[in-house]
């Protein structure tokens, strides 16, 4: 085995030096003509995450050995060329290699940018092969060079984010600078932008125009808000050094000084910023920043919990803030160790119940909510191989923001309660006194911002493609094929102006049903959203929680899980 190990090493240090590929460019706009290649703008981008590619991962092995030994050999299934489906075994480099081959054919040329959330290595489920963080090292290495040799070579720039289990031990961050943070810079310098590295050096995280002057990604480091690392102080308000806090005021300057140059941002990371998920303060922080910061927001991307769900930031998560808040939030479950095969009916149910509350609420005002997407995962663990390409829109005229947002700002109500019930709270953990000061803070929201209307650079809607059957072959691989998508099917298609138009989703990576302009219905399209804006995500909470609609229902459980119930 330690032969076996030594090779598998070396074959992933042979990647280090190889596909060479352009650096991405600094947020210094005057080096974007000669650092990318020039690319007409397509109106889509790719959301991949949580590859976890596994180099001990050998064909015909059992699921409770993780894929990597015979014994028991009784024990069924089996591990195929492709992974096993809703297992908990990693990702043969068949399958990474595979999908990004895929895309690589598929979409290559007709995406503007990847987002990439995270957990490029196998995680430590196996004993008797514990991770090093060589190894660990290596993986993001290997994965990195390809990311470079499939977009960045062709002028796509790559936005990625730390996984929690692309550190060792897993979950575990000290405050920067150090080992992790020295590492990505140099495996990721083809992505950071030169005039980032230093703050990257101290945290982990960066931003970078992804549509030059226009459109900004934001990646965060979730690590220093994520409450399984107990090596961080969680944000608390009397700790200015904490890296949590460090990190948030950065985001804080990084959103006022892209609204002021007029632009749009998207928030990525891998964690999901829930209150399960987040140390309470760290969550609290969030949800106010990106409520504040609405107009200049597109929306929040996130991988880490392998399951296909949405659920939103509101207002409320400020009026609770120093209050117990244990039981809150729509994901109460980790994706780690084969928790969440196990519990997702409590993930389906508290989603429902959160939805349940927004159809309840009377007046109901959308300043007060942020929508946050969690993409599915590359690894067949728990359920199916998927990625996510979004649309967004490209035509019209840019969101010009006002000094104070909608009509010279918004003072809620709310907030200026939330302040007086913190004041009174004798439990606040000392996050009261700087959450007043922020409730008294303006938030910049209007009902004309791309997030919640559509204009230029909103999101239009996305499409979900998934392996349903890993069975395959060297010579006959497993498909791709369209799960699903938000679209209404008269949507995909441009007007009948006689005039070539546009279409979202490209015609080629359609099933033959919906290439037909006058289809108005689709197995494929259960949930036709106008757009992917906050009236329409509410809109859509709603209609799932009124009871009646099983059926819509049954196909949002479905695709949270993808068909797990039916096959376990």
């Amino acid at each position: 085995m330690l032969k076996y190990t030594l090779v598998l090493l070396l074959v992933l240090s042979s990647f280090r030096d190889a596909l060479s590929a352009p650096a991405q460019v600094p947020l210094d706009m005057s080096v974007v003509a000669t650092a990318r290649p020039k690319r007409k703008l397509q109106g889509r981008f790719l959301h991949i995450t949580d590859m976890h590619p596994d180099p001990y991962y050998r064909v015909g092995m059992s699921e409770k050995s993780a894929c990597h030994r015979k014994k028991p050999k009784k024990a069924k299934p089996r591990s195929g060329p492709y992974g096993i489906p809703y297992s908990e075994c990693d990702s043969p480099f068949s399958l990474t290699n595979y999908t990004l081959d895929y895309i690589e054919k598929k979409w290559s040329d007709d995406i503007d940018f990847v987002i990439w959330t995270g957990d490029s290595a196998r995680h430590d489920n196996d004993r008797k092969l514990p991770r090093t963080t060589r190894e660990i090292y290596e993986l993001n290495r290997a994965m990195a060079r390809r990311m470079e040799e499939v977009f960045l070579s062709k002028g796509i720039p790559v936005v990625p984010t730390i996984g929690n289990n692309d550190i060792w031990p897993h979950n575990i961050m000290l405050p920067g600078p150090n080992d992790i943070t020295s590492q990505y810079s140099s495996i990721w310098r083809s992505f950071i932008p030169f005039t980032a590295y230093q703050v990257f050096q101290r945290g982990g995280y960066f931003s970078v125009d992804v549509i030059p002057d226009s459109v900004a990604a934001i990646s965060l480091n979730t690590l220093y808000f994520y409450a399984s690392n107990k090596a961080v102080g969680g944000c608390v308000a009397n700790d200015s050094e904490d890296p949590g806090n460090l990190q948030l005021d950065w985001l804080e300057v990084q959103l006022q000084t892209f609204r002021r140059r007029g632009m749009q941002v998207w928030l990525v990371g891998h964690v999901p910023p829930s209150a399960r998920n987040y140390y309470p303060d760290c969550h609290v922080r969030y949800v106010e920043l990106s409520l504040r910061y609405q107009d200049t927001i597109l929306g929040h991307l996130y991988g880490h919990m392998n399951v296909d769900h949405f659920f939103f930031l509101d207002a409320q998560a400020i009026e609770q803030s120093g209050k117990d808040r244990s039981s809150d939030g729509p994901l109460a479950i980790e994706a780690e160790d084969g928790l969440m095969k196990k519990k997702h009916k409590d993930l389906y149910g508290t989603l429902l119940k959160d939805f349940n509350h927004v159809r309840k609420e009377s007046n109901l005002n959308h300043a007060h909510y942020a929508v946050v997407n969690v993409a599915p995962s590359v690894v067949p663990n728990p359920y199916l191989p998927s990625f996510r390409i979004f649309s967004y829109n490209i035509s019209g005229s840019p969101y010009v923001p006002g000094d104070l947002g909608d009509s010279g700002g918004q003072s809620i109500a709310s907030r200026d309660e939330a302040s007086a019930d913190c004041l009174d709270d004798d439990d606040s953990g000392g996050s009261c006194e700087k959450w007043t000061k922020d409730a008294k803070d303006s938030w910049y929201s209007s009902p004309d911002s791309p997030s919640r209307k559509n204009g230029l650079w909103t999101p239009l809607g996305y499409a979900q493609y998934y392996i349903p059957n890993l069975n395959g072959t060297g010579k006959r691989p497993p498909k791709f094929k369209l799960e699903y998508l938000t679209f209404a099917p008269t949507s995909l298609h441009p007007p009948a102006t006689g005039a070539r138009g546009w279409y979202p989703i490209p015609l080629k990576n359609l099933p033959r049903s919906l290439r037909n302009a006058t289809v108005t219905r689709s197995k494929y399209a259960p949930y036709r959203m106008a757009d992917l804006t906050i009236p329409s995500w509410v809109k859509l909470a709603q209609r799932l929680a009124k009871p009646r609609q099983t059926k819509l229902r049954g196909r949002f459980r479905r695709y949270m899980y993808m068909g797990a119930d039916d096959e376990r």
